[in-house]
């Protein structure tokens, strides 16, 4: 692990998305609440959380950290066949929450599609990346997206 004794805690905010892309009945049944396996979102949602709360265990090298927040978002689009999931993740600390972020996007993702896959078994999970963070020596950092 890298030594992070001598740096300060500020506070840290990471916003990492990734994307659930599935077929259109799949999609109707998930924003219906029709799921065999029930309500898809709110699983996933609590998935996503203790993913991050566990992120040092899942994750070789990741420091353990004091999360102050983690929250997470979903966005259907009928259209495009797909739920966009948001984390948050915050914590007053000497490292950033990136991991956090993405850990809680990436086990949301999965509980959706383990949700899903009894009506679309090709469902496929794009997108994970971070999108924003702050905090720390390098300050705010923004991907630039359309």
């Amino acid at each position: 692990m890298i030594d992070i004794q001598g740096k300060p805690a500020t506070n840290r905010e990471a916003v990492a998305r990734g994307r659930v892309r599935m077929s259109r009945p799949a999609i109707e049944a998930l924003e219906s609440g029709r799921l065999p396996k029930g309500d898809a979102l709110a699983c996933a949602r609590v998935a996503g959380i203790l993913a991050a709360k566990r992120t040092p265990d899942l994750i070789p090298l990741c420091h353990p950290i004091s999360i102050s927040h983690v929250g997470i978002g979903f966005e259907i689009s009928r259209e495009r066949c797909e739920v966009e999931i948001e984390a948050t993740a915050r914590a007053h600390a000497p490292t950033g929450v990136e991991m956090e972020a993405l850990t809680a996007v990436a086990v949301a993702a999965l509980t959706i599609h383990d949700m899903c896959k009894a009506i679309d078994p090709s469902a496929e999970i794009t997108q994970i990346r971070v999108v924003r963070k702050s905090g720390g020596k390098s300050g705010t950092w923004e991907r630039g997206e359309s």
